[in-house]
């Protein structure tokens, strides 16, 4: 078999680059000699644009943040007026980004729906009435406590029993397990809950009252409010709140779009890859909605950078500073004490390798002119 002229670039020229180039050319039927000259072109592009060995990138990278991060707004985003539909945006998004917080501060959804159903208005509010955690308290005429019997009495609206698409067993269900030792019995629209020990008390029965109301009793949990919005010629949802594991289980629901502004859970349900590309593309929301410009291959690095271990790391004492091989880099960001007294109790080495251990003590660091070593062949004197 005669080898291809693209065969000759395999391992100089990414493999993603090549098929795109190989495909561009296909289309515009190019015979070989331009198509080598173009590979040639690419290749050095390719070269160019890698890093030259030395330079300072994290350092770079950090200036490209820090610089146009001064010039971000602190604000929130209303979405359409509804004030539990906030979202955070500027510099406090960036901040829980890079500090990998375990949830962002307004958690958010874009629900997307399979082509069958996105057109269809009717279909759209099922939808979304489906996703939406309803609580006992929304579906309630009164809560009452019944002192002869010693139990509570809930009397239940039954038109928006239907509107929220439940019904009294399912209730029934839900308030079995979230209280043990309770008994739940029906009569007529009321539900009676009584405790099986004979001598709870009046205050454990109010307890109870209190608590119950906010019993979810259909819906998907984590999500308070949705928003059905046109969008591209079809309808999405938009919800306050997150819970991509459950979301993904309803059918109607387009499994390959739908996204969460979480980047834990997303790392927690799709894996690392899929919360690396979940960084990048919510840090570029920010900056771009700043109006700034800030080049991707950085944000790409610290990306990188945050989930190289196989988990998300944040920019912290607890993540990337805090596990730095160095003990002076780790001591040169928070509590230096702790470090410094953990490293001499263990006997920890530090090999000097990188900027700041060797700023602190004095000598050039090993970036730029000050990584190669030269080494002089002296002849002996007779």
């Amino acid at each position: 078999m005669a080898k291809s002229i693209y065969d000759e670039y395999v391992g100089l020229i990414p493999d993603k680059i090549l098929g795109d180039v190989k495909e561009e050319c296909k289309d515009k039927r190019l015979d070989n000699t331009k198509v080598k000259a173009i590979l040639d072109g690419v290749k050095n592009a390719y070269e160019n644009a890698k890093i030259n060995p030395g330079e300072a990138i994290g350092t770079i990278t950090a200036e490209s943040f820090g610089e146009p991060g001064t010039q971000m707004t602190l604000d929130y985003f209303h979405f359409a007026g509804v004030a539990e539909m906030n979202v955070t945006l500027g510099l406090p998004r960036l901040i829980e980004l890079f500090d990998a917080r375990q949830s962002p501060t307004t958690p958010r959804m874009e629900i997307y729906i399979k082509n069958k159903y996105n057109k269809d208005t009717k279909k759209v509010r099922q939808i979304a009435t489906k996703v939406k955690e309803s609580k006992l308290k929304e579906i309630t005429l009164e809560f009452n406590i019944n002192l002869a019997k010693v139990s509570v009495e809930i009397k239940l609206d039954t038109k928006k029993l239907k509107e929220v698409g439940t019904n009294y067993e399912i209730i029934a269900k839900a308030i079995a397990q979230d209280f043990k030792g309770v008994q739940v019995a029906k009569e007529g629209d009321t539900i009676i809950i009584k405790p099986k020990a004979t001598e709870s008390t009046l205050r454990e029965v109010y307890r109870i009252k209190e608590k119950v109301k906010d019993t979810i009793v259909s819906g998907i949990k984590g999500i308070t409010h949705v928003l059905p919005i046109k969008r591209d010629n079809e309808f999405i949802i938009i919800c306050a709140g997150t819970n991509l594991s459950e979301v993904l289980k309803l059918e109607e629901i387009d499994d390959k779009r739908t996204i969460s502004n979480d980047i834990m859970e997303i790392q927690k349900v799709f894996g690392i890859e899929a919360g690396r590309q979940a960084i990048i593309i919510e840090s570029l929301k920010v900056i771009e909605g700043q109006g700034l410009d800030i080049d991707i291959r950085h944000i790409m690095l610290l990306a990188d950078c945050m989930t190289s271990t196989g988990r998300i790391r944040g920019v912290s004492r607890g993540g990337i500073s805090g596990e730095k091989e160095s003990v002076l880099a780790r001591a040169s960001f928070e509590t230096p004490v702790k470090h410094l007294i953990n490293a001499s109790l263990i006997g920890e080495r530090d090999e000097l390798n990188s900027v700041i251990e060797n700023v602190i003590i004095n000598q050039p660091v090993p970036l730029g002119t000050g990584l190669p070593k030269l080494v002089v062949k002296m002849e002996k004197k007779k």
